[in-house]
């Protein structure tokens, strides 16, 4: 699934998505951690894998998620 970040902290590395729909959701450092990025910046479009309700990877849109 595609959303776009609403915020990020680097120092914990978890932040807030928008989905396409408007929904908002946050995504911890170690679903962040799961991917390879090092940093994300509002406004950028990323690709989520969710599982139990929670993110657990976090990736640009335009990389392949496991």
């Amino acid at each position: 699934m595609q959303a776009t970040v609403q915020s990020f902290d680097p120092a914990t590395r978890s932040g807030w998505v928008f989905l396409d729909d408007g929904t908002r959701i946050p995504f911890d450092g170690e679903a962040f951690d799961a991917g390879p990025l090092r940093h994300l910046r509002p406004g950028q479009r990323v690709a989520l894998v969710m599982a139990n309700g929670r993110v657990t990877y976090v990736t640009l849109s335009t990389f392949p998620t496991p």
